[in-house]
Formats: C-alpha cells, structure tokens, sequence
C-alpha cells in the first residue's frame, strides 16, 4: 500500500488552507506591494523543488512553490474584495 498520495494531498489542503489568511493578512496589512516576495520565494521553492532527492518532500516544496505564485493572483483579487467591501479596508490605506 502506497500512502505518499494521500499524504502529499493532505500537505496540499494544509498549505492551500495556510496561505488563505496569509494573503489576506498581507494586502489588509501592505496591501499589493509586496506581491512579488510570493514570486521570489515560489521560484526559488520551484527550483528547490528540482533538486530535492525525496519524492515526497520535492511534492511538498513543489505545492509550496505553486501555492506563492498562486497568492500573486488571490492578492490582487483580494484588493478588488476590499473594495466591493466584503473585506474590511485598514484605515489610511
């Protein structure tokens, strides 16, 4: 029985479920400006990544490494949720 699936599946969930309040916490906190902090970090993860000899753990650097260039684009969605008002804005942003 292999069970590395579902383990790297459950790192995914708690990664994904990680990085909701992290990209939310961020834009409340310095709104769009350091988006590209998730770039620098996803591309270094994503050619870590490469170089990890484990399967498992090159999975999980490699979900890391998508989840920080995916939180580029939920920042900037989450700048438009601010706005609608389904979010609430920091004062003097």
């Amino acid at each position: 029985m292999n069970s590395l699936g579902l383990l790297v599946g459950l790192c995914s969930f708690l990664l994904i479920g990680l990085f909701h309040p992290i990209v939310i916490k961020t834009e409340y906190h310095t709104g769009t400006r350091y988006w590209w902090v998730f770039l620098l970090v996803g591309i270094a993860a994503a050619v870590a990544a490469l170089f990890i000899e484990s399967v498992w753990l090159s999975s999980v650097v490699g979900v890391f490494a998508f989840c920080c260039l995916w939180s580029i684009k939920e920042l900037f969605e989450q700048r438009k949720r601010v706005e609608k008002g389904w979010f609430p804005k920091k004062d003097g942003k």
